[in-house]
């Protein structure tokens, strides 16, 4: 029936290891395209788009083996460029494999990026990097078709941060002639966790986790072992999740270190934390605080995509909150769905004031992925039974966040 039944009111309590990162494996599964041999990715999450990104990479040619959490690519036998539509339009991560693409095939055909609807994500920042690394585009029904007599590195001066334009302008710099020079570019954990993978694959890249890379292009890559860090956004979910039920978990594995924004919201609201043996022990107890004024940020700042759990989270706290969406035009589509749990929610453009106070459980929809997490947040804090439909958008990016949650005392199941 692809629902989430959740029996809610209950503090949340217990230990729950933290899964791969869906947004650092997928760039490494797209950068396996630009070398020779075999990779290997360790701690790669079992979810929806990492299986989508397979799917995409297999119809290129490319052999795949999954076992477990370790994921083997193999590109010996790509030959195809040519991405299907059905296919690509799942998930906005498959425009990164132009930058692959281009830069050891020197062609590319992609479909315009699907994915959760949460604003429109123009991929213009993509486009003007690659072409200043000499790829020509057209675009032919919906299909952007690319190529190249060969990427020369350029100077790359990006007028506004994006994840995805960073990350595709070091996958087609790392093997283009002479050096690349990115400035302004995004600072976010994925991005240094690409770089340091294609580092470990021969690259030579420099200035990793500033705002400014330098790429020297080398002749080939080759393939390398390399794990898959910690997901700091399902580890941020769990900490939402905590919060609004007052409960007291262990997150082992969680990347503090780069959850620190979070953490600082966190102790505003009367949340307690400490960090012993790698593992993240959280106190929720005395969360009772509102927020005045909540943006979100580019990291290092406070993540878009924990504001609809954090939204949820406000939702049980008396008093005025306010958040700010500064990344995304159209993130507050969550507001209507909690509304129906009894939630006082007013969106004005890129503003949403909430009035906490008491949710019940009710029927909502998930519309997209982080939202849905919070709907299912929402639905731990609720008393009685809340129905979460459309669990296909929350699976893109958890593992199992019914299994996860349920080890943590929630009585929740998939229909």
């Amino acid at each position: 029936m692809n629902e989430i039944r959740i029996e809610g009111g209950n503090p949340l309590t217990g230990e729950v290891r933290i899964q791969g990162s869906k947004n650092a494996a997928l760039p490494m599964m797209a950068a396996a395209l630009l070398h020779k041999g075999k990779s290997v990715l360790h701690h790669c999450p079992k979810i929806a788009d990492v299986f989508v990104m397979e799917e995409i990479l297999r119809e290129l040619g490319m052999q795949i083996h999954h076992e477990g959490d370790t994921l083997t690519l193999d590109p010996a036998h790509v030959e195809r460029t040519e991405i299907d539509c059905c296919e690509g339009q799942k998930m906005r991560s498959s425009v990164i494999l132009l930058g692959s693409l281009l830069g050891r095939y020197h062609s590319a055909s992609v479909p315009h990026p699907g994915g959760c609807v949460i604003g429109e994500r123009p991929i213009d920042l993509h486009l003007y990097a690659l072409e200043r690394l000499g790829a020509v585009f057209e675009e032919k029904e919906g299909v952007l078709v690319a190529g190249t007599d060969g990427l020369v590195g350029n100077t790359i001066h990006f007028p506004k941060v994006s994840v995805g334009a960073t990350q595709n302008a070091v996958l087609a710099s790392v093997l283009a002639k002479g050096i690349t020079h990115l400035e302004g570019c995004a600072r976010e954990p994925e991005v240094v966790w690409l770089c340091r993978f294609l580092n470990a694959c021969g690259a030579k890249i420099e200035g990793t986790g500033s705002d400014s890379l330098t790429i020297t292009g080398v002749e080939e890559l080759h393939g390398t072992e390399f794990t898959v860090p910690a997901d700091r956004i399902v580890a941020g979910t769990y900490v939402c999740a905590c919060a609004a039920t007052r409960g007291e978990m262990v997150l082992d594995g969680a990347p503090v270190e780069e959850m620190e924004a979070l953490m600082r919201v966190y102790e505003k609201m009367g949340g307690q934390y400490e960090v012993i043996g790698g593992k993240l022990s959280l106190c929720s107890r005395w969360v009772q605080v509102p927020l005045k004024r909540q943006c979100t940020e580019v990291y290092p700042g406070f993540p878009t995509d924990l504001q609809s759990p954090l939204m949820a989270v406000l939702c049980t706290i008396p008093g005025e909150s306010c958040l700010v969406e500064t990344i995304f035009e159209d993130r507050f589509k969550t507001a209507s769905q909690l509304r129906h749990m009894g939630a006082e929610v007013r969106v004005d453009g890129r503003k949403a004031v909430i009035r906490g106070g008491t949710l019940h459980a009710a029927a909502v929809e998930a519309q997209e992925l982080r939202g849905g997490a919070a709907l299912v947040i929402a639905g731990l804090a609720a008393q009685g039974e809340t129905l979460v439909r459309n669990r296909q958008y929350i699976e893109r990016g958890y593992e199992d966040i019914c299994r996860d949650l349920s080890q943590l005392g929630a009585v929740i199941e998939r229909d």
